[in-house]
């Protein structure tokens, strides 16, 4: 039932869940704060659209290559958003951001 979980979309499914929780992350240190940009914002919208990526990977969804595409797009946001910070938790939330893009743009074809 699951042989279409290659390798490829295990790894994607990993670097989801990892962005979705440093997300997670960062949303809980600067929640309340003051920021010029969508941080926090973009996390919670990247944490909820990486979870819902991996969950359509691995029940291997008809819109799959729609969802990592547009998963993609949110962690793009996502990691200028937080990449404008010079706080540790908002660097470590774009470099996963950034990762999970990429992996999510093959994914997408």
């Amino acid at each position: 039932m699951s042989h279409h979980l290659t390798e490829a979309i295990k790894a994607c499914i990993t670097t989801c869940d990892t962005c979705a929780t440093e997300c997670g992350s960062c949303f809980s240190h600067m929640v309340g704060k003051e920021s010029p940009n969508d941080c926090p914002a973009c996390c919670i919208e990247c944490a909820a659209m990486c979870r819902l990526c991996a969950d359509g990977m691995a029940r291997n969804s008809p819109f799959q290559k729609e969802i990592c595409a547009l998963c993609a797009k949110v962690c793009d946001w996502c990691a200028e958003q937080c990449g404008a910070h010079d706080m540790d938790h908002c660097k470590q939330c774009a470099e996963a951001c950034r990762r999970c893009a990429d992996a999510c743009r093959v994914m997408g074809g």
